[in-house]
C-alpha cells in the first residue's frame, strides 16, 4: 500500500493540470483522451521493464543498477549524470510550478511572488519560495522513510478527494456537443499530443528505486508499480474526458485549463480547490522526488561513481 500511495504521489502533480488543457487546445481537441491512453500503454510497457528488473535485482538505485549490471560501467556512467540532471532540473520545474499555483490560490497577479531582477529575460525571475519548498520536502525525506510515506499518504488521499470533485463537477456540467469534431488534428495530433502529455506519467521509477527499503520487494515492487500506474492511467483518461466535455477544446485556456474551465460554467470558487489539489499533488512529486534522488545517490555513490561518502 505505501508504494501505491508513493506512485501516485510521485506521478500525479502539476502536469495532468497544465498539460492536458494545452495539449487539447493546441494538438489533440477532445481526442486527447486517445493521448493520455497512448501515453499510458506507453509508461506501462516502461513499468513492466522496471517490474522485471526490480525482481532481478532488488536493489536501491532503479534504471542505474540496472544498466550497471546489464551494459557495464560506462553506460551506467552517462545514466547517473542523465538521472541526477533529471532529478534537479525536473524537481525545478515542479518547484516553480508550485509557486504559480500558489499566487492562483491567493489570487494575486501571475509573477507577484517572484523577484525581478534585471538579468536576461527569461532568467530574470528568483523564486525564493520554490527553493524554500524543495528544502522542506529534502529534510522532510532526510527525517524518516516512514514519515515521508505516512505525509505522502495523507496528502495524496486530500489529492484523490479534489480528483475526485473534478470529475463528479466536470461531468455534471459536461455536454457531449463538445466533443464534436472529435479530432480535428487527425492522428498525428493526438501522438503529438501523447508525446508532451507523457510527461504527466513521469516519477514511477522512484518506486522502483525503493526496493532496499521492502520487505519483500520482489512481490511489493510489481504490486505497487502496476497497481499505481494502472489506476492512475484510468484517473488521467477520465480527468481529460471531463475538461473536453466541460469546454470546446477552441476555448480551453492552455495555462489554467481546469481552474477556468470552471469559472466558464459559473463555478468560480471551484479554481481555488483546483489550485489546491495542484499544490497537494507538486508537494507529494517533491517529496517522493527527494526520496528517490536520495536513494540514486547511494547506489551511485556505492559504485564509487561519487565520492563514497555520499553513500
Amino acid at each position: 500500500w505505501d508504494l501505491i500511495w508513493f506512485g501516485f504521489g510521485s506521478v500525479i502533480g502539476a502536469g495532468i493540470f497544465v498539460l492536458t488543457g494545452q495539449e487539447a487546445h493546441d494538438h489533440a481537441g477532445p481526442a486527447i483522451v486517445l493521448s493520455y491512453v497512448a501515453s499510458g500503454v506507453s509508461a506501462m510497457l516502461s513499468v513492466f521493464c522496471y517490474t522485471e528488473f526490480a525482481v532481478e535485482i532488488p536493489v536501491a538505485g532503479g534504471s542505474f543498477a540496472y544498466l550497471r549490471i546489464e551494459l557495464g560501467d560506462f553506460a551506467a556512467f552517462i545514466t547517473a549524470g542523465n538521472i541526477l540532471l533529471e532529478s534537479v532540473v525536473g524537481t525545478a520545474a515542479v518547484a516553480r510550478a508550485w509557486t504559480s499555483y500558489f499566487t492562483a490560490l491567493l489570487n494575486r497577479p501571475h509573477e507577484s511572488l517572484r523577484i525581478h531582477t534585471n538579468l536576461t529575460s527569461g532568467y530574470n525571475l528568483l523564486d525564493p519560495i520554490a527553493v524554500a519548498v524543495l528544502a522542506i520536502a529534502a529534510t522532510i525525506a532526510m527525517i524518516s522513510t516512514g514519515k515521508t510515506s505516512y505525509f505522502n499518504w495523507i496528502a495524496s488521499a486530500i489529492n484523490t478527494v479534489v480528483i475526485i470533485f473534478v470529475l463528479i463537477a466536470g461531468f455534471a456540467h459536461a455536454k457531449t456537443s463538445n466533443l464534436k469534431p472529435f479530432m480535428p488534428y487527425g492522428a498525428k495530433g493526438v501522438f503529438q499530443a501523447a508525446a508532451i502529455v507523457y510527461f504527466a506519467y513521469g516519477g514511477f521509477d522512484n518506486i522502483a528505486t525503493m526496493a532496499e527499503e521492502t520487505k519483500n520487494p520482489a512481490k511489493d515492487i510489481p504490486i505497487g508499480l502496476l497497481g499505481s500506474m494502472s489506476i492512475i492511467t484510468v484517473i488521467y483518461c477520465l480527468m481529460a474526458l471531463s475538461l473536453a466535455m466541460m469546454q470546446k477544446y477552441t476555448e480551453i485556456d492552455r495555462g489554467a485549463a481546469y481552474s477556468l474551465a470552471f469559472q466558464s460554467v459559473g463555478m468560480k470558487w471551484a479554481k481555488y480547490l483546483v489550485a489546491l489539489g495542484a499544490l497537494k499533488g507538486m508537494t507529494t512529486v517533491l517529496l517522493v522526488g527527494a526520496l528517490g534522488q536520495a536513494r540514486y545517490t547511494t547506489r551511485i555513490a556505492r559504485a564509487h561513481m561519487m565520492p563514497p561518502w555520499l553513500a
